[in-house]
């Protein structure tokens, strides 16, 4: 009877053998920055040091806004003051565009839909939280990923009102992204293949 018992379980255990290569494969295949993982939104990590030169996924993130969308690349890092800034940090990129041009608007509007997007999974706002987006600050709005990136009135805390704030303060010549550490560096799943890892400070 026991020898007929580890025959069939012999026998299933080579029956499951092929699923469970095919399982691993898909595993596999799901740490992919198109495949099944997909990082949660990013929490608020404010700039806690001096660390002014631009991060890995922070310079590659610059340089592919401006190929994919157009407009002029804009600062990453800046040079450490009072103030608290992930520019200081060397992960926030500004990316040069006018509100006040068709041009401009129009580009940052397809940037805000690609990112925003739900993904083929049904996953709200996947490529954002791929490149490890926190917030994004643009044309007096702020959409930030602890609140799922719904868009909400911005003013810069320079600023008392917004008809005396300076179009830079309001972000309306520029779009403001930051990134928290892992996508700062490179470590999110969208930067998989475009950047060299680098652990966080």
């Amino acid at each position: 009877m026991l020898v007929h018992v580890r025959r069939a379980l012999g026998s299933l255990v080579s029956g499951l053998l092929p699923v469970l290569v095919l399982a691993g494969a898909l595993t596999v295949t799901g740490t992919s920055p198109a495949g099944a993982a997909i990082e949660d939104f990013a929490r608020y990590q404010p700039e806690e040091k001096c660390s002014p030169k631009a991060k890995p996924g922070a310079a590659y993130l610059s340089g592919w806004l401006v190929r994919k969308y157009g407009g002029g690349r804009g600062r990453v890092g800046a040079a450490c003051t009072s103030s608290i800034s992930e520019h200081q940090e060397g992960r926030a990129v500004d990316w040069s565009n006018d509100a006040t041009t068709k041009a401009g608007r129009k580009r940052v509007k397809a940037f805000l839909k690609d990112v925003l997007a739900e993904d083929h999974r049904e996953r709200p706002a996947a490529k954002a939280r791929r490149m490890g987006i926190m917030y994004i600050i643009w044309n007096d709005q702020m959409y930030a990923a602890w609140r799922g990136f719904e868009p909400t009135d911005y003013l810069s805390s320079s600023c008392k009102r917004k008809k005396k704030c300076s179009k830079t303060l309001r972000h309306r010549d520029h779009v403001h992204i930051s990134l928290s550490r892992q996508g700062g560096f490179g470590n999110t799943s969208f930067y998989e293949g475009r950047v060299v890892k680098k652990k966080k400070d």
